[in-house]
């Protein structure tokens, strides 16, 4: 096998997109990460809601889950060839909402398409085409990543050998949706939202309240207690302080619209639409399933996702103990970043981690 290591940061056109809504789009730009052996296996991984195709990065700016990737590590760099996109809907150099239309070179705003998660895949898709790659080795990813790392199986079998599909389930809960209509009814009920159309660059308070609606979902109350202990400063409890910390840093960076467009797309999540539902899709699934739940995750119910992966021919399920709940797909590789690396080389893993 070849064994260039390379690194590039760039991007794929896509000269024309139709979606599921019967809408076509034109010019479809999907920013990339590639890292990596470039001979070896290709192996792409899928972002969650705020994250970036920047997940390994560089010494200098390192990735969302450097960590987990890189020279003899879990995902070996040395062995594999590393691909991320941002993902449609995106505003990381991806087009969605904060873009400019090719045809007429003004900002999408809320005018930007509905998309599903079934829209992102077949985008990725056309884009791995683009770069002459006929074939994967596994896609991996984690919540809004895992929704798309299932859909990948379900869609495109013949091109894929191996899912991982971390912190997610086979549908998205009536209770999660709950929770992203809350973030969608802040954003949209801010007066300075201006139904989408409010300047280039601007920050939201609606924003910033979703931001911290989600990242109380995304945690246990174990770990909140432990890390703020009600805790004070300046009058104002820590925990607070955090949570607004955590609001200002996203809108700093964040399209609201792409936001709003990511929340919806999520929503749509559910791998049995159409295919008769998700015991019928779990049946017929061909490729090698290995999914990891993580304690105290709010949303995405553990029992769920492994009901649904004992349903798969080829599935294995980890249930991984943590007190950082839904997070722990973004920390703790020590204790999973073995499942992932053992099933990549066919190795056998230990199962005290599983349940």
């Amino acid at each position: 096998m070849e064994n260039s290591y390379s690194y590039e940061v760039s991007s794929i056109t896509i000269p024309s997109l139709t979606l599921e809504s019967g809408k076509t789009l034109q010019n479809v730009q999907l920013a990339y990460e590639r890292t990596g052996n470039k001979g070896g296996p290709v192996i792409l991984i899928c972002h969650a809601l705020t994250g970036t195709h920047i997940v390994k990065g560089t010494s200098e700016d390192r990735g969302w889950w450097d960590g987990l990737i890189g020279p003899r590590s879990y995902i070996d760099t040395n062995r594999y060839n590393v691909i991320a996109f941002n993902v449609l809907g995106g505003c990381e150099g991806s087009t969605g909402p904060a873009s400019n239309r090719s045809d007429t070179g003004e900002r999408y705003g809320p005018d930007f398409p509905h998309i599903t998660i079934r829209d992102m895949v077949h985008a990725q898709y056309e884009a791995l085409q683009q770069l002459s790659i006929d074939h994967i080795e596994a896609v991996i990813g984690g919540s809004l990543g895992g929704m798309q790392a299932l859909e990948w199986g379900a869609e495109y079998p013949s091109f894929i050998k191996k899912v991982f599909a971390l912190a997610v389930s086979p549908a998205l809960n009536d209770y999660g949706i709950a929770f992203n209509h809350i973030g969608i009814t802040a954003i949209e009920g801010d007066p300075d939202f201006q139904k989408g159309y409010y300047p280039e660059g601007a920050t939201l308070k609606g924003l910033e309240i979703a931001r911290m609606v989600g990242m109380v979902t995304y945690r246990t109350q174990e770990l909140f207690d432990q890390r703020f202990q009600r805790q004070r400063t300046n009058e104002q409890y820590n925990v607070e302080s955090y949570l607004d910390y955590q609001g200002k840093k996203l809108g700093k960076r964040f399209d609201p619209n792409s936001y709003l467009t990511l929340l919806k797309a999520m929503n749509t999540h559910d791998i049995g639409r159409g295919r008769g539902g998700t015991e019928k899709v779990a049946e017929s699934y061909q490729c090698e399933l290995i999914s990891i739940s993580y304690e105290g995750d709010l949303i995405y119910s553990p029992q769920y996702l492994k009901e649904f992966t004992e349903g798969v021919p080829k599935g294995e399920h980890y249930f991984i103990p943590t007190a950082f709940g839904h997070d722990g797909f973004l920390v703790e590789f020590g204790k999973w970043g073995g499942i992932i690396s053992s099933h990549l080389t066919n190795l056998r893993v230990q199962r005290v981690v599983t349940g």
